[in-house]
């Protein structure tokens, strides 16, 4: 069966830009229904797929965290190509580590955060993560399971720790530093998500530095909260977010 990957998102309105970030083994799937529903609020969208993301696993395990935010600087710098001067920032899950580092690190008139962890994911998580995408990805190619079980082990086999580590040490060093963001911040939470991303939500309302900012909980959300079942009520409220913003 041959697979469509998904593609870098980019939709033109006005001049208030916002810069939306999917997950680590996601794609830009995670954030179009919301690049559409900002769209269709005047609001011009872009979204990057990060390398090696959206396609098959094993171009995923040859990439890092540094060629994936590169990507994200890369998407900022293509709005301001564009003559953005206003740029907001949301991410969901890493997306939404992201979102903050770029906060960090450029000028943003706003950041959303969705399910972004704060504390350490052990590095056995973030391969599950690896070998569950895997998994889907293969089912969709019509394997069967004798066959995706070698090709799955070939990929354990062959998957490096060391873009893992980076990973993790990359959340890390990034929660350490939110004190020295003072852009408003909307954090976005399921409360059907792991209680490390809890945890971290918690942990980031503490430690952001601006008095505007705000942590909403979603009682029937999981973790990628814009395609679980509140995905509507969360695209409204960025929006109002948004519009709440010094534009």
């Amino acid at each position: 069966m041959k697979i469509v990957t998904p593609k870098p998102i980019t939709n033109i309105a006005g001049n208030r830009a916002v810069l939306l970030l999917h997950g680590f083994t996601g794609s830009t799937v995670d954030v179009r229904r919301l690049a559409k529903y900002l769209h269709n609020r005047g609001y011009t969208c872009h979204a990057p797929l990060y390398k090696g993301h959206g396609g098959k696993p094993e171009q995923l395990i040859h990439t890092s965290p540094e060629d994936w935010w590169q990507d994200v600087i890369s998407g900022y710098d293509f709005l301001k190509s564009k003559g953005y001067e206003r740029i907001a920032v949301v991410g969901v899950s890493l997306g939404g580590v992201f979102s903050l580092k770029l906060g960090m690190k450029r000028p943003v008139t706003g950041i959303a955060t969705m399910s972004a962890p704060a504390k350490e994911k052990s590095v056995e998580d973030l391969k599950k993560r690896v070998l569950d995408y895997a998994t889907g990805y293969k089912k969709l190619e019509g394997k069967n399971p004798a066959e995706i079980h070698v090709e799955l082990s070939q990929l354990e086999q062959s998957l490096p720790t060391t873009s893992l580590k980076g990973l993790q040490q990359f959340i890390l060093t990034t929660s350490e530093k939110l004190t020295s963001i003072t852009t408003p911040t909307f954090i976005l939470q399921g409360c059907l998500d792991e209680q490390l991303y809890h945890e971290s939500a918690k942990l980031i309302f503490e430690r952001i530095h601006t008095e505007e900012k705000q942590l909403k909980w979603y009682k029937n959300s999981g973790h990628i909260m814009t395609l679980g079942d509140e995905r509507e009520k969360i695209h409204h409220d960025i929006a109002a977010y948004l519009e709440s913003l010094d534009w």
